[in-house]
């Protein structure tokens, strides 16, 4: 909780803008790009490259971290934008449990005109955490014209959209059969029930949709089928009960979302 407390004092802070910290190199660089329109929806991208050992945060980010604010209201010419969500890590520390990313993330961009036809002006105001050992605010503004994709900027957006979970079908690998809510170990504990193939190996799953509550990493049980999450923050296990949440899993190159309600 730490370092949670001290990225949101950070964020009231004056921050230098990415064009500074860009320029003196300091920890990361940040930049639009342009994907490939088809069928009149622009694919850009929010390309973050990071210095090693530092990490940015998903759109849930552990227990530990800050979730990045995107701002499009400056655009023109922009019905919406979707920001699509490469599957994260999860990452521990001295300062807790973190979800996010290393290295270099690029967030793939579904940008929608107002009127077909005419070029669209994208412009972003940004505002996420990146951190090591302390972290720091990190303030984005650009704006990027609807142009032609180099090769290289079309293929890096098309490499992360890759990494974007499906959502888990009938025809998914493998899929939630059953989510249900009990204790392990003398705390609460979400015991998911997975039908298919190809979880038996390295499987996390990053859980939404309880504002109250952090799920930590799944445990193997007896059953392989069968993983348990450890819950932290949920003084009553039964109010879990009928809710919806959102499920991230992801194993080995399978990414996969599904909507599941707690039984």
């Amino acid at each position: 909780m730490k370092r949670r407390q001290l990225l949101i004092a950070a964020f009231g802070l004056p921050a230098l803008s990415l064009a500074a910290r860009a320029e003196t190199g300091r920890h990361y660089t940040v930049r639009l790009i342009s994907g490939e329109t088809q069928n009149g929806i622009w694919r850009a991208g929010l390309d973050i490259t990071l210095e090693q050992g530092w990490k940015t945060y998903w759109r849930m980010p552990g227990d530990a971290g800050v979730p990045p604010q995107f701002d499009w209201a400056g655009s023109k010419n922009v019905k919406s934008v979707s920001i699509l969500w490469p599957a994260p890590k999860r990452y521990s520390d001295d300062g807790g449990e973190t979800v996010g990313y290393k290295e270099r993330v690029v967030f793939p961009l579904d940008v929608t005109p107002e009127q077909a036809g005419r070029p669209m002006d994208l412009a972003l105001e940004a505002f996420f955490g990146v951190c090591d050992v302390v972290c720091i605010p990190a303030k984005f503004d650009a704006d990027l014209l609807q142009k032609d994709a180099s090769p290289a900027d079309a293929s890096l957006i098309a490499a992360f959209a890759a990494r974007v979970p499906q959502k888990a079908d009938a025809g998914a690998r493998f899929r939630v059969a059953r989510a249900t809510i009990g204790e392990a170990g003398g705390k609460p504990a979400l015991a998911v029930s997975l039908a298919g193939e190809g979880f038996d190996g390295d499987l996390d799953i990053f859980v939404e949709g309880n504002d109250f509550a952090y799920f930590r990493a799944p445990r193997r049980t007896a059953d392989k089928a069968v993983v348990q999450l450890p819950v932290d923050g949920l003084k009553d296990p039964a109010s879990l009960k009928g809710k919806p949440l959102t499920l991230t899993m992801v194993a080995g190159d399978i990414h996969l979302e599904q909507v599941v309600v707690v039984d």
